[in-house]
């Protein structure tokens, strides 16, 4: 009786832990199969992106956009390093000299305007004329000295008015008949601006060195004409103590 009663406990006990793993081996299916779906889904998108990947990587246009932009940026870097080599030198080797020709200063100035052009935009009206006689007498002489048209250059730029559309920097470098001569001109901005306290010193320096130079043999004119800033320096050359 007892064995029976053992028998029948035992057994009881046996069909619930049958139970229990067959119920634990179902949901254990369903959350297998669940995970395969998810994942199965997750599969799907990354392949799809991955081609999506690989097909945007072998278009052809994009591809040879991204070429171009990179050919682009590097002929700027390639050509604003070239221009900025030039004028480092002549500011390091030149500058040393108490006189240089108007050929080697006008040439500077007109790497010097490269290397601001390239902080312009491409629509911004920047115009340089250049007026010179290589014949002339004067042309090949030290009679200058170097760097006498960076502040009126760097000026121009500076306080320009380079967001508006209408614009502009003109710039003539003259050397014939005996004289040299540098006019630019901008718009002024219309943005208020900051007064430094060393603002107008290069000017003001600028002119004690002709004024020593040349005493009176040169006109430095400087002035605002209409919405315009205007700057011109002119050298004369036949009286002048050189």
């Amino acid at each position: 009786m007892n064995w029976i009663i053992v028998y029948s406990v035992v057994l009881i006990l046996l069909i619930i832990g049958l139970l229990w793993l067959w119920n634990y081996n179902r949901k254990l299916t369903q959350t297998l199969q669940d995970f395969q779906k998810q994942n199965a889904e997750v599969y799907e998108k990354a392949k799809f992106l991955e081609l999506e990947n690989i097909s945007s990587k072998l278009n052809p246009h994009l591809f040879k956009n991204i070429l171009n932009s990179i050919q682009s940026h590097a002929y700027q870097t390639y050509y604003s390093i070239d221009k900025m080599s030039g004028v480092l030198d002549y500011i390091l080797y030149e500058s040393q000299k108490n006189r240089v020709t108007p050929k080697d200063e006008l040439y500077f100035t007109q790497q010097l305007i490269e290397v601001n052009k390239i902080k312009l935009s491409p629509l911004f009206e920047l115009s340089v004329k250049t007026k010179i006689d290589t014949e002339d007498s004067f042309y090949n002489k030290p009679v200058i000295p170097p760097l006498i048209t960076v502040d009126l250059i760097e000026n121009a730029f500076k306080h320009a008015d380079i967001q508006s559309s209408d614009s502009f920097i003109n710039i003539v470098l003259e050397c014939r008949n005996a004289y040299f001569k540098i006019t630019v001109s901008n718009k002024i901005s219309s943005q208020p601006k900051l007064l430094k306290e060393n603002s107008g010193i290069g000017l003001q320096n600028l002119e004690k060195r002709l004024k020593l130079i040349y005493g009176n043999n040169y006109r430095l004119n400087i002035g605002i004409d209409g919405d315009s800033y205007v700057a011109q320096l002119k050298i004369d050359f036949k009286d002048a103590t050189t």
